[in-house]
């Protein structure tokens, strides 16, 4: 005979417990219900609709907005300008990171002023930080210009528009880069260095042989993070670069060309489709990532 397994029925202290423990994540689960997931499943939808006259109601028109996006010449070349802004911020942010936080973790005067210091810019407001960074960048009136005797359109010249924003990623990210390298080489063990230099290793073969690979996990989550908050780039692009501005064709992100379409021109199908086609090439750029994980990271 087959043996019943009775359940247990719950007294009264833990069905107490269980209804302050729902009462006490609702607030996380109707957060992303609204603020998460209801969202996404909208723009999936609205990519498969045209928004109606005066931008109200939606009409279903099926894969109409995706074969227009596939096909639009606009579109590839706003994710090149992502990619290339991608192929600034992310490799200079790293590297400088990775060296600033090698010499802030050694035990010298001041290094928690450097710290602060380099950290500022993720504190600071955007709007500031582009309102700062147009007025370097002023062709008439900026300091860049001014102090080196120059001429140049730092951020109106199509062909180096695009590394003058670039530049400002750079500078905006190092700082919180730098205090996840931090947070990494102090979990490193100093048995490591302290056997190397009695083998008479010098600092640089014990940075490539010894902080490079431990610190590969550290580093692949930064590389991959940053790559994905680079091209979602969008309120930098926006608040320095003008509309009128003439390299603005060569600079904008794609995200930028989405708030153009769903809230410029009130296009809510056709944004919502650039919006699903961009999360569809990070997803096969994160697939990429981690399928090289195991031949890059060193996992001790």
């Amino acid at each position: 005979m087959k043996q019943k397994t009775l359940k247990k029925k719950r007294t009264k202290a833990q069905k107490r417990e269980a209804i302050w423990a729902l009462c006490f994540i609702a607030p996380t689960i109707i957060g992303l219900i609204v603020l998460n997931f209801y969202p996404a499943f909208d723009t999936l939808w609205q990519s498969f609709c045209k928004t109606g006259d005066f931008g109200k109601g939606n009409t279903f028109i099926g894969f109409e907005n995706y074969a227009k996006v596939f096909a639009s010449s606009e579109v590839w070349h706003s994710l090149w300008n992502t990619i290339k802004y991608a192929l600034i911020e992310v490799p200079f942010g790293v590297v400088i990171a990775l060296i600033l936080a090698v010499f802030l973790n050694k035990k010298l005067k001041g290094t928690s002023l450097f710290r602060t210091i380099f950290f500022l810019p993720m504190v600071c407001a955007p709007a500031a930080v582009a309102m700062v960074w147009k007025w370097l960048y002023n062709q008439q009136f900026g300091l860049l210009n001014n102090v080196m005797g120059t001429d140049i359109a730092w951020i109106s010249d199509p062909k180096i528009a695009w590394i003058s924003i670039g530049i400002i990623g750079v500078w905006s990210i190092i700082g919180y880069n730098m205090v996840l390298f931090i947070s990494g080489l102090q979990e490193i063990p100093g048995d490591y260095y302290e056997a190397a230099e009695i083998d008479g290793a010098t600092g640089i073969k014990q940075f490539f042989h010894i902080t490079v690979p431990l610190l590969s996990p550290t580093t692949f989550f930064i590389v991959q993070t940053r790559i994905i908050g680079a091209l979602t780039i969008f309120d930098l692009m926006f608040m320095v670069m003008d509309k009128t501005n003439l390299a603005l064709e060569n600079t904008q992100s794609i995200v930028y060309l989405f708030y153009d379409y769903a809230f410029t021109q009130g296009n809510k199908g056709y944004g919502a489709t650039i919006v699903i086609f961009l999360v569809i090439f990070i997803m096969i750029v994160t697939f990429i990532l981690q399928r090289a994980e195991k031949k890059l990271v060193y996992h001790p």
